[in-house]
């Protein structure tokens, strides 16, 4: 009883633990990636300055700072360069500055 109450409960933490882990990570093809210097054309675009831009978990995670002096990170997917992810940190500004329609951010 003891072996399969310990594989049950093994399998369990690790169908749980995996789909957690995966919550970040990006997907896409090799082949389907966009240049790191087209991400940072974007961002640059923005008023953003890039400091680095490596591979995590298969998606593309930006350090840099924002047009008001904030730091940011983020992590795009590689493919379609959309953000999946952005933590800032607000030392200059609001955040409301980042909503389009002037609405104050919670």
């Amino acid at each position: 009883m003891k072996p399969l109450l310990l594989a049950s409960t093994a399998l369990a933490c690790a169908l749980v633990g995996g789909s957690a882990l995966a919550d970040g990570d990006c997907f896409d093809p090799v082949a389907a990636w966009q240049s790191r210097e087209v991400l940072r054309q974007q961002l640059e675009q923005r008023g953003w300055a890039v400091q680095r831009i490596k591979v995590d978990d298969g998606c593309y995670e930006v350090r840099g700072v924002d047009r008001l002096g904030n730091k940011f990170k983020a992590k795009y997917a590689p493919a379609s360069l959309r953000i999946r992810k952005l933590e800032i940190d607000f030392d200059h500004g609001e955040a409301s500055d980042y909503l389009d329609d002037g609405r104050k951010a919670k």
